[in-house]
C-alpha cells in the first residue's frame, strides 16, 4: 500500500547529487495543484477490491471443459477461458478462440433456470393465470444462484452456439437456455 509522507517528513538534501529536473518551487506548486483537485473521478468506480463475481467457480468452458476464470471486461463482471494456453509461447493454430460472456447475459437467464429446475416433475408446460402471466413468481438471480451452489449445478457456456447447459452433476437432464 502506497503512503504519502506530509512536507514536513520530506528529506531534502543540502548538496544535491544532479541538475533537478524540476525546481523545488514547481514542484511544490504542481502538488498543490493536485491536491486542489481533489480524488480522481474514477475513484467511485468499482476497483480490483470492489469487484464482485456472483458466477465465479459456477461456470465452465463448453469447449474445453475447464472452470471459466473471472475477468472485468468494460467496467462490468465478465468470464474468459483461454482453453489453458496462458503462456508468451505461440499458440496452436488449431486452438479455438477464446470465450468470453458477460455476467449480465447470464444473469438474464437464471430466473428461467430456476423456474426449469425446481418446477414439478413431468410437467412441460408452465402454468398460466387467466391473464397469461406465470402463476409461481419468478426467483431472483441471487436465489438461483444460491439453488446452483447447495445442489453442486454447473453451467456449460458453448461459445459457438451462445448456449448455457445447465445440469447437476451425474443428473440426465440438461436445459439449454441461449445466453445471448
Amino acid at each position: 500500500m502506497q503512503r504519502w509522507n506530509l512536507p514536513d517528513g520530506w528529506v531534502i538534501s543540502t548538496r544535491p547529487a544532479h541538475d533537478a529536473l524540476v525546481s523545488e518551487a514547481g514542484f511544490v506548486a504542481a502538488q498543490d495543484i493536485h491536491a486542489a483537485r481533489g480524488p480522481s473521478p474514477r475513484a467511485d468506480l468499482a476497483g480490483p477490491d470492489k469487484r464482485r463475481y456472483l458466477l465465479s467457480g459456477l461456470l465452465v468452458c463448453g469447449t474445453c471443459g475447464r472452470r471459466m476464470e473471472s475477468a472485468w471486461s468494460n467496467g462490468k463482471p465478465a468470464y474468459r477461458c483461454r482453453h489453458g494456453h496462458t503462456t508468451a509461447s505461440a499458440p496452436d493454430p488449431d486452438r479455438a478462440g477464446n470465450a468470453y460472456i458477460r455476467e449480465e447475459r447470464i444473469l438474464r437467464c437464471l430466473p428461467a433456470v430456476h423456474l426449469l429446475l425446481t418446477g414439478p416433475a413431468g410437467r412441460t408446460r408452465r402454468r398460466r393465470t387467466r391473464r397469461g402471466t406465470d402463476a409461481r413468481p419468478a426467483a431472483s438471480p441471487q436465489d438461483a444462484i444460491g439453488y446452483l451452489r447447495a445442489n453442486e449445478i454447473v453451467l456449460t457456456y458453448d461459445q459457438a452456439t451462445g448456449n448455457l447447459l445447465v445440469g447437476a452433476t451425474g443428473a440426465a437432464k440438461t436445459i439449454t437456455v441461449k445466453a445471448s
